[in-house]
């Protein structure tokens, strides 16, 4: 992959008169259709409007240093316009991404500013300190007053503790009262047929942020503090017993995280990326990083079987020998050994005997086929060696795992990971993770993180949650959703577990996941025994690319309907995912994305029965050109894909 490239051209840029009483100043989008109006007073609020429709009302935003002066006065300000160009080394929407914004400067007294940067696409603000030494930041403001018609899709913790894997929660913002719980990042806001989504982004040597709502139209940023002693919390956590009294204790002359809103329509959330575009770009040279599927052995308990399977199946040699034989067959580019290849959760350094990684590690080689290792994030931090060692082995990445948490200790500890296996060739998949917050774009071997109600929650996951992914979790980032289930069921009739794991929603469904939803590290979550006897499906499946050069959305129905066009070079992919329990939902695809000349398109569907029997699905080719439309049938939580390749 070719490393990021950023191009800056300042247009203009003019300084306003310096200020010390109470001031308002105005900044629109490039495109005029978002206008930013920022008020300062006693404190420092903004409104942010769409096509003259208030989106956010107002926003109160500040942050409170041990070493700064309450009083906030404009010591100078600045407007300025930049044109730039991002080629991101893991491209999950574009491969050359439009870098275009105006911004606003504040410089403060007490020697800190306030910068707002305002896009087509959405508004941004950051706080940038001056102060010597370091500095404890007892908390941050940032506090939303929304249209009260608003209505909020939210991801609800119990506390700071989390997973990150709660099902979504959807309710107007004034039934969002202090007594309900907080919801982690990214929130979606739906208000007046506008769409925002807030979330953060830069987030480095800070805590992530919550939002808690007030019942009256307000919600606020809530922060973990520091954590300052631990505790044993099994072997693979521990348990946080005294916290300092303050949010971060961090360097005094620094960028604080970005806070961004993207607002728009429906489809413009699917195209954003603000959070690539917002984050420290990479310093180095990332064109080592290989982007691929993996093939995994957990969801589907490592149990292939039938006639070639002449050995007893489980966590030992000849089971991953024959998951790398598939994945070497079907050109997949890793294997994940999850828990079990290690002879103890706490021992990172010393293989299951029954395993014999060494062996599969060179077997893998001569296949063409990597190892990624699962370990706990705990063992990781007790034996900061191992990531040298297992490059010195011959493993490809690590998948971590149970973090759980997004202190600052935490997020410090995101980056001291992703730093030191970037040092060793290795990639990072995160699971028990909070959302990306812009250190995959800083470090871009940090491959996904999960932070999604994903399919390793079997019964748990379903279409009617996971609709809503594109529009917030996967709208910020890449995930870890774990999709390729060959055995698929309708809700009502669900009864399967692992090692016969099977998926709700319609075959066509779970296919067209792999364009739908981004992920760095794309699995193919099911048995290689269910692979085989699906070949077309699995060909299929094999072939869609884990980065893009382009994305189209054709369907943008938030809780009901998704559909993309993605391209990749010449060739189109085309996912459609429904959550809806109607019966059939019908669409038309304008193919007016596609290029001159004919195409030849592959597509599955559901079948005739799917809306019933989830497994049935129709394959069908035909030529197709731009000028065409398609009609597209969705059943019940079902799903509609296809791939469109120039005819030769």
């Amino acid at each position: 992959m070719k490393k990021a490239l950023v191009s800056l051209i300042v247009v203009g840029s003019f300084a306003l008169p310096a200020i010390g009483k109470p001031a308002s100043y105005k900044v629109a989008s490039p495109s005029g259709d978002l206008e930013l109006n920022v008020n300062v007073g006693d404190g420092i609020d903004y409104s942010v409007s769409r096509k003259g429709k208030s989106v956010i009302d107002k926003a109160v935003v500040g942050i409170d240093f041990d070493k700064k002066k309450n009083s906030i006065k404009v010591r100078s300000a600045r407007k300025g316009t930049h044109k730039g160009k991002i080629e991101p080394v893991v491209p999950m929407k574009f491969s050359s991404i439009d870098d275009d914004y105006n911004s606003l400067t504040l410089n403060l007294t007490g020697n800190y500013a306030i910068e707002f940067r305002v896009m087509d696409e959405g508004v941004a603000h950051r706080f940038v300190a001056s102060l010597p030494d370091s500095i404890n930041v007892i908390d941050e403001t940032f506090e939303l007053n929304v249209p009260k018609n608003a209505m909020m899709h939210l991801q609800q913790a119990r506390g700071f503790k989390t997973s990150y894997e709660e099902s979504y929660s959807h309710k107007p913002v004034l039934e969002w009262t202090e007594e309900e719980k907080m919801s982690t990042l990214p929130v979606l806001m739906e208000s007046d047929g506008n769409v925002a989504l807030i979330c953060e982004t830069n987030l480095r040597d800070y805590p992530a942020f919550f939002l808690k709502g007030d019942g009256d139209g307000r919600f606020h940023a809530v922060f973990p503090k520091v954590p300052l002693k631990f505790g044993p919390d099994g072997d693979r956590s521990l348990k946080i017993l005294e916290e300092a009294p303050y949010i971060a204790r961090t360097a005094g002359k620094r960028d604080f995280p970005w806070r961004y809103i993207v607002v728009g329509d429906p489809q413009d959330i699917l195209t954003n990326t603000m959070s690539a575009r917002l984050a420290d770009q990479p310093a180095g040279d990332f064109s080592w990083v290989e982007p691929g599927q993996a093939s995994w052995e957990w969801w589907n308990g490592a149990t292939p079987y039938g006639e070639d399977v002449n050995f007893e199946a489980g966590c030992n040699l000849d089971t991953y020998k024959y998951f790398i034989d598939f994945a070497s067959k079907y050109g997949i580019k890793y294997i994940i050994m999850d828990e079990g290849w290690a002879k103890s959760t706490l021992d990172p350094f010393t293989p299951n005997p029954n395993v014999d990684l060494h062996e599969l590690i060179r077997y893998g080689n001569e296949k063409g086929v990597g190892i990624i290792l699962w370990l706990t994030w705990l063992a990781v931090e007790n034996n900061f060696d191992v990531f040298k060692t297992v490059s010195d082995w011959g493993i490809k990445g690590l998948k971590i795992d149970f973090m759980d948490r997004s202190d600052q200790w935490m997020v410090n500890y995101y980056e001291r990971v992703a730093k030191e296996a970037a040092r060793h060739g290795l990639l990072v998949d995160m699971h028990g993770s909070f959302k990306p917050a812009g250190l995959e774009v800083t470090y871009p071997n940090l491959i996904n993180y999960e932070g999604v109600r994903g399919m390793e929650q079997m019964g748990g996951c379903r279409p009617e949650n996971s609709i809503y992914i594109p529009f917030i979790r996967n709208a910020v980032g890449p995930q870890d959703y774990t999709p390729g289930a060959m055995i698929s069921m309708q809700p009502n009739c669900y009864r399967a577990d692992r090692p016969n794991s099977a998926s709700i929603g319609t075959r066509a469904y779970q296919m067209a996941l792999f364009t739908v939803f981004e992920g760095g590290l794309q699995m193919l979550a099911d048995n290689p025994t269910l692979y085989y006897r699906n070949n077309d499906c699995t060909e299929f499946i094999t072939s869609v690319p884990t980065t893009w050069d382009e994305t189209v959305p054709l369907v943008a129905e938030i809780g009901k309907t998704v559909a993309v066009a993605k391209r990749k070079g010449d060739t189109w992919y085309i996912g459609a995912i429904t959550g809806s329990n109607e019966k059939w939902n019908e669409y038309t695809f304008d193919l007016d994305f596609l290029g001159d000349g004919t195409y030849s398109m592959t597509a599955f569907s559901d079948g005739i029965n799917a809306p019933t029997q989830a497994m049935d699905y129709r394959k069908t080719d035909s030529k197709v050109t731009k000028k065409d439309k398609i009609d597209v049938k969705l059943a019940r939580n079902g799903g509609w894909t296809a791939v469109v390749k120039p005819s030769k």
